[in-house]
């Protein structure tokens, strides 16, 4: 009867996984399929996934047809790989001085990173624009790299993984005549790579789907990024939803590639992060 049970629980969870799983691929796959549609077919209103006038021509119409597409790509990759090496770094090596040195100020310095995960990210768009336009940043890439550099929350995340992190190792490091430094990048930043990859994935996608702060820092057509530059496909009288899902699709690609390669060590560093 329990074997029953169970086998009938499998069923029923397997179903809803399966149902919920088609309910999230669905809008994708439609994506998908209507950037091989023209404009035509997508506004006609049916729902097939399977285009009836397969085309390339809305490819090849933002690659070749849109001057600045090709620049947005380069503004949104250059500006997500920034932010992602700067926050593996600064947030790794910020997170290892509050877990491992006893200096004056941790606790305080603890609880003040704390404190801004606290604050929502809308409410401080408008003194960063402010400031931006004080240093006269605005319509550069400095305007977004700048503000994306260290994170609260990563900082918070490493700090967790260094506390577990045994001290054996380091000590040993030391008695071989590391000096701190030399205990930081040769031994505890190797060994951090499940925690750095779970970082390096929230990171970069996060600086990959910007667009507020693309928004309000960038007025010049050339430094939008790609999540900006989508929204020119939007006119006042027609919105060419070809174009706008064959670059949303060129859009995703990053970002799932990034999370296939370091899918292999997402779930171990959530786990190493989680506790002590």
């Amino acid at each position: 009867m329990v074997f029953q049970q169970s086998k009938w629980g499998k069923a029923i969870l397997y179903f809803l996984l399966f149902a919920y799983g088609c309910v999230t691929v669905a809008p994708f796959l439609w994506a998908l399929s209507s950037s091989f549609k023209p404009l035509s077919e997508i506004v006609s209103g049916g729902i097939n996934f399977i285009p009836k006038e397969f085309t390339l021509q809305n490819y090849y119409d933002i690659f070749v047809k849109e001057p600045l597409f090709l620049r947005w790509m380069y503004n949104s990759a250059l500006i997500a790989v920034v932010a992602t090496v700067c926050n593996t770094l600064f947030n790794s090596m910020a997170g290892y001085a509050l877990a491992r040195i006893d200096f004056a100020g941790n606790k305080i310095m603890f609880i003040l990173i704390l404190a801004v995960q606290m604050i929502p990210g809308q409410l401080t768009i408008v003194p960063a624009y402010l400031i931006m336009k004080q240093l006269d940043l605005l319509n550069t890439y400095a305007a977004l790299t700048l503000p994306m550099m260290a994170n609260a929350t990563f900082i918070f995340m490493m700090r967790q993984f260094f506390l577990s992190f045994p001290k054996e190792l380091e000590e040993a490091a030391e008695m071989d005549g590391l000096n701190r430094f030399g205990v930081f990048f040769r031994i505890a930043l190797p060994l951090a790579v499940p925690a750095l990859a779970a970082q390096t994935i929230f990171v970069f996608m996060g600086a990959w789907n910007e667009f507020l702060k693309p928004l309000m820092f960038m007025s010049d057509k050339s430094m939008f990024t790609l999540t900006l530059g989508l929204n020119t496909f939007k006119g006042q009288y027609i919105s060419h939803w070809n174009y706008i899902m064959a670059a949303s699709m060129v859009f995703t690609l990053p970002a799932l590639l990034i999370y296939a390669f370091f899918n292999r060590f997402f779930i171990k560093g959530i786990t190493f992060t989680g506790g002590k």
